[in-house]
């Protein structure tokens, strides 16, 4: 890894997503009732490889606000690649619902699980 990217890059990388992360953290706080702060702090999490915080977060998006499609879309993510494929499928339908029909066009594609 060069210098540029090892020291410079990364460093300011990881100050910006550290500073990201806390403007999401200050949202819940103002907003608790908020679910999209919720999801972008998980998806800053999922990046960092914390995905059962990151699960944890959706899961509370999507209790906030059942018909919120990307965390919905997000949660079946995490659960294709858990091999929990009725969980995946419940959340790829239940996105798809509400407008965001990416993740069970994926589980389709991919031939995830059975569509029941």
């Amino acid at each position: 890894m060069s210098f540029w990217r090892k020291e410079v890059v990364d460093v300011a990388l990881g100050a910006e997503t550290r500073r990201q992360m806390a403007e999401q953290r200050a949202w819940i706080e103002r907003e608790p009732a908020n679910p999209r702060p919720y999801f972008h702090l998980a998806q800053f999490y999922r990046m960092e490889g914390r995905e059962d915080d990151g699960l944890g977060l959706l899961l509370e998006a999507v209790r906030l606000d059942p018909q919120f499609a990307p965390a919905h879309a997000a949660l079946a993510e995490i659960y294709a690649v858990r091999g929990d494929y009725p969980a995946a499928w419940r959340h790829a339908r239940a996105a798809e619902s509400h407008g965001d029909p990416r993740a069970a066009d994926m589980l389709r594609r991919h031939q995830v699980g059975q569509a029941s």
